[in-house]
């Protein structure tokens, strides 16, 4: 009886730990985020307190672009005209971001998503947390 507990604790375990993400939250990507924290396999991990940069991520149904953007204290964006097209492909309600330019090809897996956070994890199994991007506007005083 033991053996049966246990086999059913794991395997409810794996159930419930592994996520599934639909298609129709998917819009959820777009917008601006900044990167929060990266886990790597060894266990490390790097929190980001502070961003220069962000990341702005646009979808038209399965494809889109991801672009670098440096805040401004107005409230505008500086950018370059430099985009990192990728197209978003499923595996039974898995998804993942593939990236293929003229130098590289490479893929990362959409592992959660919600309207303020999501998580991809590339192919060498580094897990990199995004939160959305809130701005900061400091307005001039006469």
């Amino acid at each position: 009886m033991n053996r049966s507990l246990i086999f059913l604790s794991f395997t409810l375990i794996f159930i419930f730990s592994c996520t599934s993400i639909s298609e129709d939250k998917l819009d959820l990507l777009n917008g601006y985020w900044e990167i929060e924290t990266v886990e790597f396999p060894n266990g490390g991990k790097k929190e980001y307190k502070m961003n220069t940069d962000i990341e702005f991520i646009q979808l038209d149904g399965l494809k889109g672009f991801r672009k670098k953007m440096k805040p401004r204290f107005d409230g505008s964006y500086e950018t370059s005209d430099d985009a990192e097209p990728f197209e978003l492909i499923s595996n039974e309600k898995v998804f993942s971001l593939h990236y293929k330019n003229d130098l590289s090809e490479w893929k990362e897996t959409l592992t959660s998503l919600t309207a303020d956070n999501f998580t991809v994890k590339n192919e060498d199994g580094i897990l990199y947390h995004y939160k959305r991007f809130e701005p900061i506007n400091i307005e001039s005083t006469p």
